[in-house]
């Protein structure tokens, strides 16, 4: 049988996304239409976290982390993944104490971008995640540079994700915004853009970015397949 996937969700257009990439994918996989592995998800209220990230206190962050594992391993979950790349800063606080071991959405997504041969990779995401060694330290351990945005387009980044995205608001205005942010970054000399937000798919993707996107929401959640069946 397919391992028990548990999914530590923290806003609510991310985690939807990596569900139903999980379900609506399984089924290839396994070979059989409309199957997938089993799959718990548990989130606490994204206002919860923010709260945390606002005071930078980065072990609240673990601690909420630390209770959907519990209660995802009480429901039976075999392994742990978190489509959100933010609080991925706080999982190393987590990871001794926690029932379960976890994918981690970095390494997942530097992976990929080593497979593809990516030199120079841009980051998206949150200012709290852009400001991170998230990305930086995974992508530098399979020898890719990680180029942050300047900070007025990662402002702008984090001000259009946590007033819109996160709330599922998609306004034209708001993603041609988003679109100059990854063009400057090519400018820079990205060869490819991390969408490190887990709500930045639902707006971006190779379908207009001038380089390819790395969508880390759906590589953790077919990663999460991968792991459950291999």
């Amino acid at each position: 049988m397919p391992r028990h996937i548990g999914i530590v969700g923290c806003s609510a257009e991310g985690a939807a996304l990596c569900y139903r990439t999980i379900c609506l994918e399984g089924s290839a996989l396994l070979r059989r239409e409309d199957t997938h592995p089993e799959v718990s998800l548990h989130t606490h209220s994204l206002g919860a976290y923010v709260s945390h990230l606002e005071r930078g206190d980065l072990a609240g962050v673990a601690q909420l982390m630390l209770d959907s594992a519990n209660k995802l391993a009480r429901a039976g979950a075999d392994f742990l993944v978190c489509p959100d790349n933010t609080i991925h800063e706080a999982l190393s606080l987590v990871l001794d104490r926690s029932p379960r071991p976890w994918l981690h959405i970095a390494d997942v997504v530097a992976e990929e971008a080593a497979a593809r041969g990516f030199r120079r990779v841009g980051v998206t995401g949150t200012a709290w995640l852009v400001r991170s060694d998230v990305y930086p330290s995974r992508l530098g351990a399979v020898g890719i540079e990680a180029v942050r945005p300047a900070d007025d387009d990662r402002d702008t980044t984090a001000r259009i994700i946590m007033s819109e995205l996160v709330r599922g608001q998609f306004r034209r205005e708001s993603i041609g915004e988003l679109e100059g942010v990854v063009r400057r970054l090519v400018a820079r000399g990205c060869d490819a853009v991390v969408l490190g937000c887990t709500e930045l798919p639902l707006v971006l993707g190779d379908h207009n970015s001038p380089v390819p996107t790395l969508d880390s929401t759906r590589l953790l959640a077919r990663a999460a397949l991968r792991h459950a069946v291999d």
